[in-house]
């Protein structure tokens, strides 16, 4: 089975594999998480770098991925070069339609199955339960191995914990004492991640935002 997209990879973490639900985050923080899942994924596939001060076109040729293309196609469109906090804001706008797709591959690859809850023939909510449970499996051990260990993480498991610390996922996967363990490490593994950075600095920005409207309305 080919890898999975790191846009995957963060949907399966977030995943109740009983349930079929996924974990209550801010939905602000997620779109936020996978907008640099797709920046990560194409700075692997050598279409992008960056620094702290900007995001750069390396190569526009499509990756023939629907999940990257579209944003690929817009970052060689652009007429001047912008940061990664820039671009995190303006994919963060195309969220839905990314883990739209993210999760139909899972569907398509058998990994995921989709159920529609109906109340009177309205569809009410979507679950989406596990079928083959490996790959979440392998996604949720090879994080957690980093985080209560001082192995050496691989590139892709900086992306993947980089970018779950950005929506709050770790709140949720672990109790508050294993919280407070691994909180050191998490912030170890987060500085090795240029874009996991702009990510969590992007998501400072709107909570500070939302704070300061919150602060005026009262």
């Amino acid at each position: 089975m080919p890898s999975l997209r790191f846009a995957e990879e963060i949907l399966l973490l977030l995943l109740d594999d009983k349930s079929g639900r996924f974990a209550n985050v801010i939905e602000s923080s997620l779109r936020c998480a996978i907008a640099g899942a797709v920046l990560m994924d194409l700075a692997l596939e050598n279409r992008i770098d960056t620094d702290p001060q900007q995001l750069v076109l390396v190569d526009a040729a499509p990756v023939g991925d629907d999940l990257l293309d579209p944003t690929l196609a817009d970052i060689a469109r652009a007429p001047e070069t912008r940061d990664a906090r820039y671009w995190v804001n303006r994919i963060a706008g195309d969220a839905d339609r990314i883990r739209e797709i993210a999760l139909q591959r899972l569907v398509e690859r058998g990994i995921l199955h989709r159920e529609d809850d109906r109340f009177l023939w309205v569809f009410r909510s979507r679950r989406y339960p596990v079928i083959d449970g490996e790959a979440e499996r392998e996604v949720k051990l090879r994080i957690m191995e980093v985080l209560f260990s001082d192995v050496i993480p691989a590139p892709r498991d900086v992306v993947i914990i980089g970018l779950a610390d950005s929506c709050g996922l770790f709140g949720v996967l672990l109790s508050r004492r294993e919280l407070q363990r691994v909180a050191e490490r998490i912030e170890q593994v987060r500085k090795l991640d240029l874009i996991g950075q702009a990510v969590i600095q992007t998501v400072a920005e709107i909570d500070l935002a939302i704070s300061g409207a919150m602060r005026t309305i009262i």
